[in-house]
């Protein structure tokens, strides 16, 4: 049955210009003048300010950390403009290229967020020996060298709705960087928790930051510093490790967070030891692992591969690269010392950025740090930086933001 409907004089104009509107367009079109259409949103801007692939900065200062084998590098941004802005425990990774080799390291930032609307941030590298990029930026980075780095990455902060307001940080070492942060964070008021920071050193004097620790305790009764001296006894500090006896001895009432950062070998100490405290899952977060050495001698590696070298072929975009990768590094080493720019940051299995595609061949990812979704494990894609060679590879990897 057909719909008869009445059109009146207003809505029959409406059709004829609906009707009419396409010729209306094109000569409009037409008119215009031929020149490129510049259009920019500000949204867009703020959001490339707050999360820039890279950011052009030099190393405006450097000091040295006596005894600690450290140096921290404050890195400006070349303009004067605003840094991206970061959360008090998260990382940047910095683009080397080290005798043509291309490589990029993440480094926990040291400085307060306050600092990045003066466009600067600080990292703090430590002495690595047998390393690769840490004892090289010790030996070669000087005043106004420019360097570029990454946006900050990582979910290793403080957020309420997940966090308890207490936070107990075990640090060991350097990694002590992303609790310094946190607590300039406190002390400035960009963030609201109480933090204790229980840091293990070898000794006293290859304590790192603690002058400025000891002052920002001093200052904020938010802020509570614990050292713990591993081979000397001396009056004023715990002796031995961070055990969950003295964890226990420092924590508060109540419920509290677990934050750890440090090397691997505290790590593996401290699994053990909060397993003794059943916090459960939720309220212990660790800052990004590395990844696993001594790779080859885990129980479930294919021994068929131990000490062998693999080809592999290197596909990004229309070039393509013939390269040696040993089983006992990672596909990412190989790649970046035959001095290809490819993408990387987190350098752990976590992040995804360096995900690319394993084409052909087999490769061995330590399970602690195999952080691929599911997806990619069913479609063949791997992260480089924590997967070691087992065979001869074929390989395709985006390019990469750092450069």
């Amino acid at each position: 049955m057909a719909i008869k409907v009445k059109v009146g004089k207003i809505g029959l104009l409406d059709i004829m210009k609906f009707k009419n509107s396409p010729k209306e367009r094109e000569g409009i079109i037409s008119a215009a003048p031929l020149k490129e259409v510049d259009a920019k949103f500000a949204i867009n801007e703020n959001a490339m300010k707050l999360h820039p692939h890279f950011q052009h900065m030099i190393i405006d200062d450097i000091i040295v950390h006596e005894g600690a084998n450290a140096k921290s590098f404050i890195l400006k941004k070349e303009d004067s403009s605003p840094a991206a802005y970061f959360r008090a425990g998260q990382y940047i990774s910095i683009l080397l290229n080290i005798n043509g080799s291309l490589v990029t390291r993440p480094y926990s930032i040291s400085s307060s967020p306050k600092w990045a609307s003066q466009g600067k941030i600080a990292i703090t590298v430590r002495s690595n020996p047998g390393g690769f990029a840490a004892d090289w930026m010790l030996e070669n980075f000087k005043k106004g060298d420019a360097v570029t780095v990454s946006s900050a990455e990582g979910n290793f902060y403080y957020e309420r709705i997940r966090d308890a307001s207490h936070v107990i940080a075990l640090a060991g070492g350097s990694g002590i960087t992303p609790f310094l942060s946190m607590a300039y964070a406190i002390r400035d008021k960009l963030e609201d928790f109480s933090l204790t920071i229980i840091s293990g050193s070898r000794t006293e004097d290859s304590i790192l930051f603690k002058s400025e620790l000891d002052a920002i305790a001093a200052e904020c009764d938010k802020v509570k510093i614990v050292h713990v001296l591993s081979d000397e006894e001396k009056e004023g500090y715990e002796h031995g490790f961070v055990t969950a006896e003295l964890i226990k001895k420092y924590a508060p009432e109540g419920e509290y967070s677990i934050f750890l950062c440090g090397p691997e070998a505290m790590y593996r100490f401290a699994e053990t030891e909060l397993k003794k405290l059943d916090k459960g899952v939720k309220n212990i977060r660790r800052e990004l692992l590395g990844v696993t050495k001594s790779v080859q001698d885990r129980e479930d590696y294919p021994a068929e591969s131990r000490g062998k070298t693999y080809s592999i072929l290197v596909r990004r975009g229309p070039d393509e690269f013939n390269i040696k990768g040993s089983a006992a590094e990672t596909v990412l080493a190989a790649i970046e010392r035959a001095g290809i720019n490819a993408p990387a940051r987190c350098r752990s299995g976590e992040c995804g950025w360096c995900r690319s595609k394993l084409v052909s061949g087999s490769v061995y990812l330590p399970a602690e740090n195999d952080g691929r979704r599911f997806s990619d494990k069913e479609h063949g894609y791997i992260h480089p930086c924590a997967s070691f060679p087992t065979s001869d590879l074929v390989i395709e990897v985006p390019g990469s933001y750092l450069e």
